[in-house]
């Protein structure tokens, strides 16, 4: 933890303070900040405060005095819950602005942690709760140089796996192995295990068809299917490098059995691959002229092409995720769908951009990039766009 930046970041956003607390393990994002172990089990509820200005205070129950020893601050211990409350209100003061992990409307589900009766008894104190939302993805999930370089290393790696995981397919289609979508996904993982990638146990997506219309198709050796020439093919694969704090990297990209596809696939496919760059050509523009670029606007961006193509009925998932340690992290979303994404595209941030056309039966068609924004605010694909059709010679 680095109190000296949480503290300039409070002040800088006009917060009095940032007030985190736990039970059960329930806020990964807060032992993320503060370096806490969360695999230490918490069976009494802990406070730790943050101060925009002066000394932070921690609070500990008897039964676990010990908890927060690792960090800064004056400490205090409780044992009943009058005690908590008391404990509490002292240690807050006045009333003012205090940052939790809480989101009005529960508009970004990934920061709203703080159960709603913590936020009411923190509120009876008098205090303005607000959601710490933009400061958790400076803290948890800007991602650093050493970060950007593994992130990078695992895209050049599943750039190349992908184009193994095609010739295989077309490598049985013209041996007539008859592989499965599973039997593909499996390949990928097995090629994953082989560079020193991983994707901790979250299989690939191969679908053929109409399979990949549920965007979150998963092969299984009963639900898959042999691979035949003139399918329509979806490959979405993920993963990291096998080491501790690297970053993730996600790709969806579409072929076809044959050299001469459906016009149809072409059509949705061109939609596609458009309405990506219309998004990615929004970000770098927005931040080109110095203005602020929402997760929200990006969506808009996206969604509008695809909209405006007649198939707005046919995009159901946001535009994109946030990507750092876990595949899908903590900073902000490329979404106005499920969620509306009111946090800033900021230098350190990597996210998807990955719409989609699903036509429920028929077929479906993702294409999926990464972006990340430099420190210097350029903005990066880190991986080729696909920009038509993978064709098979069959």
């Amino acid at each position: 933890m680095n109190l000296h930046h949480i503290q300039a970041a409070l002040r800088q956003a006009g917060i009095d303070g940032w007030l985190f607390c736990d039970f059960h393990n329930r806020d990964p994002i807060a032992y993320l900040i503060l370096g806490l172990d969360s695999r230490k089990f918490t069976s009494r509820r802990w406070f730790y405060y943050i101060p925009a200005d002066g000394s932070p205070h921690r609070l500990a129950h008897r039964v676990e005095p010990v908890k927060l020893d690792s960090l800064p601050g004056e400490l205090e211990h409780y044992l009943g819950w009058r005690e908590l409350h008391q404990a509490l209100k002292k240690i807050l003061g006045d009333p003012k602005t205090i940052a939790m992990q809480y989101s009005p409307m529960n508009h970004i589900p990934y920061v709203s942690l703080t159960d709603a009766g913590t936020v009411e008894l923190i509120r009876s104190f008098g205090h303005r709760v607000v959601s710490s939302a933009d400061l958790v993805q400076i803290f948890e999930a800007v991602i650093d140089e050493a970060g950007y370089r593994s992130h990078k290393e695992a895209s050049r790696l599943l750039y190349q796996i992908k184009d193994e995981a095609f010739a295989e397919i077309e490598k049985s289609l013209n041996q007539n192995l008859n592989r499965t979508e599973y039997d593909i996904q499996q390949f990928i993982v097995n090629r994953f295990h082989d560079v020193g990638m991983s994707c901790c146990g979250e299989n690939p997506i191969v679908g053929v068809n109409g399979h990949p219309a549920n965007p979150h198709f998963e092969p299984t050796p009963d639900n898959s299917v042999v691979i035949k020439k003139n399918d329509t093919i979806l490959i979405d694969l993920w993963a990291r490098l096998n080491q501790e704090n690297t970053i993730w990297a996600d790709i969806t990209w579409c072929g076809y059995a044959g050299n001469v596809p459906p016009k149809h696939y072409i059509e949705i496919f061109e939609i596609v691959r458009d309405a990506r760059d219309a998004g990615i050509r929004h970000i770098k523009e927005s931040l080109a002229a110095g203005e602020t670029c929402h997760g929200w606007q990006v969506d808009d961006a996206v969604r509008n092409v695809i909209r405006e193509a007649g198939y707005g009925d046919f995009f159901i998932h946001r535009t994109g995720h946030s990507i750092g340690r876990e595949v899908h992290g903590n900073g902000v979303n490329i979404d106005n769908l499920e969620t509306r994404e009111e946090r800033m595209l900021i230098p350190g941030s990597c996210f998807s951009i990955e719409p989609g056309i699903y036509l429920e039966g028929e077929m479906a068609v993702r294409t999926e990039v990464d972006v990340f924004i430099t420190q210097d605010g350029r903005v990066e694909v880190t991986g080729e766009a696909q920009e038509s059709l993978i064709l098979m010679e069959v």
